[in-house]
């Protein structure tokens, strides 16, 4: 249940954030090539926004499994090496991600301590950039419940996308291209 509320508040904060920048965008458009007007603090919030959104949807990706990666020498692997190939790259990828939630801290701690205010959002520019401290804090929680998975056996090592399968389900459903014209 707990884990519920969590994929589902992460979900609703990436859609919030994606609604936003794009309403705030379409109104700075309307306003600058209809009015020929402008809101000066819509630049500067869209790119804070999309530094959350890019920080919380990696967490979120590895959640769904949608990030890609070139595994094809993986896969070739038998099952047991499999395993420990995908721990060794979730271990490199833990310490990166914890190089980054360190860095991301200290970031934080040293714009807090100087007070530098956003250029031009009324707000400590350490609060608008949370989201890294925040981003890599989520993905390392995404991680260690992907090397959980591996070490007890209900994954066969590092999740990525599969496209390719991905692209023959949907041919195999029905055959037909979307409207796209791909084939689905």
């Amino acid at each position: 249940m707990l884990r519920a509320a969590y994929n589902r508040l992460e979900e609703g904060l990436l859609a919030f954030i994606l609604a936003t920048m794009t309403l705030l965008t379409f109104l700075q458009v309307v306003l600058r090539y209809v009015f020929n007007t402008g809101l000066l603090w819509v630049l500067e919030t869209t790119t804070y926004l999309f530094g959350w959104l890019v920080l919380i949807g990696i967490s979120y990706c590895v959640r769904e499994r949608a990030h890609i990666g070139v595994d094809a020498l993986v896969r070739t692997l038998p099952p047991t090496a499999r395993r420990y190939v995908g721990l060794l790259v979730l271990a490199l990828t833990l310490l990166y991600t914890g190089l980054m939630l360190y860095g991301g801290i200290v970031y934080i701690d040293k714009m807090h301590t100087i007070g530098v205010e956003a250029e031009d959002i009324p707000m400590q520019r350490w609060v608008l950039s949370l989201c890294v401290p925040i981003g890599f804090a989520l993905l390392g929680v995404r991680l260690l419940e992907m090397g959980w998975r591996i070490l007890t056996g209900q994954s066969p090592g590092y999740e990525l996308a599969d496209e390719a399968a991905d692209a023959m389900k949907e041919m195999a459903d029905d055959g037909r291209p979307d409207e796209a014209g791909t084939a689905r």
